[in-house]
């Protein structure tokens, strides 16, 4: 039975992975900050091999005691999905506050699970995946705004890349994923597509991934994003 940890697992996009790599009896680590209040989260957890975990990405702390409860645990794959857009404005309403938040949710955050996993992450063959967003290429940025959002996710695809570069030696694999434009919370009810069309795809394209992937920023469906 393959291992799979998923942040962020509770809702949306982290929730539908939870489902999927349960149903295909993969051993789940579902986190999100409140167990308590995840409801379908819980349910899940009693039909299938599906762990649930408090996780703060945030919080020190709460990552190195995950850490530790998973100290037997040898992962297959990682999916950090865990993220927040923060405050929708432009150019001359900037929160800097709100700023430093998202960096530390969006980049910081998936880096520092990766870094407190590391030891059950760093066997030949391991998956890692970054849940990013296309609005964090600089080259497909043409229409500007979104400062704190797209800035987050343009400093997390560069550290990936260098965690992808750092792993190579182990025969770790390092991605980071596009989910499109989904039909979350984040993304909106005029969104282009469910979060299982977008799950269906990136578990596909995540199947496919080798070596020879790490280090790439990919959309759903597998074709390459520029940086």
């Amino acid at each position: 039975m393959k291992t799979v940890v998923i942040t962020g697992a509770n809702r949306g996009i982290g929730f539908e992975f939870t489902r999927h790599y349960a149903t295909r009896g993969y051993r789940v680590h579902a986190c999100c900050r409140h167990p308590e209040k995840a409801s379908d989260l819980a349910e899940l957890a009693v039909q299938h091999a599906v762990q649930v975990h408090s996780l703060d990405v945030n919080d020190a702390q709460s990552v190195k005691g995950f850490a530790k409860a998973l100290a037997e645990t040898s992962i297959d794959l990682l999916i950090n999905n865990a993220g927040v857009y923060g405050a929708r404005v432009g150019l001359g309403e900037l929160d800097y506050k709100v700023w430093q938040q998202v960096f530390l949710t969006n980049t910081l955050g998936p880096i520092r699970v990766t870094e407190a996993l590391l030891s059950r992450l760093a066997v030949p063959g391991c998956k890692l995946v970054f849940i990013t967003s296309k609005m964090g290429s600089i080259a497909d940025n043409s229409s500007g705004g979104s400062y704190i959002y797209r800035s987050s996710k343009a400093a997390l695809n560069a550290a990936v890349k260098s965690l992808a570069i750092d792993l190579a030696d182990r025969q770790v694999i390092a991605t980071l994923l596009h989910p499109g434009w989904v039909q979350t919370d984040m993304g909106g009810p005029n969104a282009l597509i469910s979060t299982q069309e977008s799950v269906a795809q990136m578990t596909q394209t995540i199947d496919g991934l080798t070596m020879t992937h790490s280090g790439g920023f990919f959309n759903y469906d597998g074709k390459e994003i520029p940086w």
